[in-house]
């Protein structure tokens, strides 16, 4: 009887031990946030094995959901998120500034360690909003806000004084930025690593040269849907050495000499031309020739392209590129697309 009860403990001791802490790690890697907080209703058990494992409660996620200013304020008053990393408020529901202020003065402490804040969608936050969360997390790294018309420079001026280690900054949407928030970024994030400015209408050239001078870590750069750029900026581009994804998409005044600057991008791996009307054979082909790493690349709506280009693309990037989209490219025959098609599903 007394083996049996040793034996027992021992095995107990083995699965606390062992076993437990596997399945936890495939847990962390498998499940969902969300997921992983249902099985806390399982058993009083699982609840206390859960709990005791901090590296379950780094990711807050209230994508979407309704009355998200209220959860958040609540999950961070629970000591299992006190060394929280990620927050994700995607196109939640009800999120204002003024949830932002009673984290300041509620949850303060279970914000120092946060890496990364996603508020994209949330257009009821405002500058003093940024104001009061990025004093909160000074070891942010990610910001998104993507889609808020309320943030202007201010808020910018508010973030880059607070958060100065920001590698990753999407600012998609927010229309009412002008080139001082640039300048900020520029003089306060040179490790920046990706930018996205997707359709800030009011940035100008020299706005996006002082980036381009002196965020020289890029590697991701978005440019979506800004067509008042123009080569005197597209230019330096070239100035991105470590860049691999580059989106054009309606970049209306480039030129083949824009682009055959930005092809002294070596390592570029993505790049999106789409509805570069400008562009001609000449310019695809100086991409072709200096950019022999990429995979992805959209010539989409361009009519000046013939096949002359997609041939210099098969003799230079045919080991590497694997889509090529050349749809409402009138100047290219099928038959050339067709052995495109065949020497990109070749590897």
């Amino acid at each position: 009887m007394e083996e049996e009860k040793v034996k027992a403990a021992e095995e107990e001791e083995t699965w606390s031990k062992e076993t437990v802490p596997k399945v936890i790690r495939i847990m962390s890697t498998r499940l969902s946030q969300r997921d992983i907080i249902s099985l806390l209703l399982v058993s009083p058990w699982l609840h206390r094995t859960l709990v005791s494992y901090p590296s379950l409660w780094l990711v807050i996620d209230l994508r979407e959901m309704n009355n998200a200013g209220n959860r958040l304020v609540a999950a961070l008053s629970i000591p299992r998120y006190r060394h929280v990393r990620e927050i994700n408020l995607e196109f939640a529901q009800d999120i204002e500034d003024r949830h932002l202020e009673l984290l300041k003065t509620k949850c303060l402490g279970s914000l120092q360690d946060l890496e990364s804040l996603n508020l994209n969608g949330c257009q009821k936050i405002s500058d003093k909003g940024i104001e009061i969360i990025s004093s909160t997390c000074p070891e942010l790294k990610v910001f998104s806000i993507y889609w808020n018309v309320r943030v202007t420079d201010i808020g910018i001026q508010h973030l880059v004084k607070n958060c100065k280690h920001i590698i990753d900054l999407n600012l998609s949407g927010c229309k009412n930025l002008l080139d001082k928030s640039l300048q900020l970024i520029a003089d306060n994030y040179q490790e920046l690593e990706s930018l996205n400015l997707t359709r800030c209408v009011k940035l100008t050239d020299g706005g996006l040269q002082k980036i381009l001078i002196k965020c020289s870590s890029l590697r991701s750069l978005n440019l979506y849907a800004l067509s008042g750029f123009t080569d005197e900026a597209y230019k330096k581009i070239s100035l991105l050495a470590h860049l691999k994804f580059l989106d054009l998409c309606g970049a209306q005044n480039l030129s083949d000499e824009g682009l055959a600057c930005i092809a002294k991008c070596k390592n570029l791996v993505s790049l999106n031309l789409t509805w570069c009307v400008r562009i001609t054979d000449v310019g695809v082909m100086a991409i072709a020739e200096g950019c022999s790493s990429l995979e992805f690349l959209s010539l989409f709506g361009i009519v000046g392209v013939t096949d002359k280009c997609l041939e210099v693309l098969s003799r230079f990037c045919s080991n590497t590129l694997t889509t090529l989209d050349v749809n409402g490219c009138v100047g290219i025959k099928n038959y050339l697309i067709h052995y495109i098609s065949d020497l990109i599903s070749s590897h």
